[in-house]
């Protein structure tokens, strides 16, 4: 089984919470990370940690819960090698796995109720990347390293 960072910021504690306990009981390690309740945290700080635990390889995967996941898909994509997919339906999950290889994958948790997120996030573990897709994959990783 993977390890997964699942990280969040003050507006989406419980998301994260409740995602942690939804991968625990699906026997995947996680690595928990943002702040408790009544703790406020900025969302660019909690994405870099997911995003730099998945790179290190520390994590397998990462999964990043904010207001509405705007903000921590942004932050987790300025992180090189990271690819981090905003979903909010089972079809954009699974095509975040199956055509993009999405290491990272973010949600709002003002905008999705916590068991529909933990859907998405089986959609997403459950569809394996189509290889056929890999040549645009290299396209990404050649777009972050020319530095342009």
């Amino acid at each position: 089984m993977p390890t997964i960072a699942v990280g969040s910021d003050h507006a989406a504690i419980a998301m994260r919470q409740a995602i942690a306990t939804h991968l625990a009981a699906r026997g995947i390690d996680v690595i928990e990370v943002g702040p408790g309740v009544g703790e406020k945290s900025d969302y660019p700080d909690q994405a870099h940690l997911v995003a730099s635990a998945v790179v290190r390889h520390e994590a397998d995967l990462g999964i990043l819960c904010c207001g509405t996941g705007i903000g921590m898909s942004i932050a987790a994509n300025k992180v090189a090698g990271i690819r981090a997919a905003l979903v909010h339906d089972p079809v954009t999950a699974r095509l975040a796995a199956q055509h993009n290889a999405a290491n990272v994958l973010c949600l709002g948790g003002r905008l999705l109720a916590e068991d529909y997120a933990n859907e998405l996030v089986d959609h997403w573990l459950d569809t394996a990347f189509e290889a056929r897709h890999q040549g645009r994959l290299d396209k990404i990783a050649a777009l972050e390293s020319s530095g342009a």
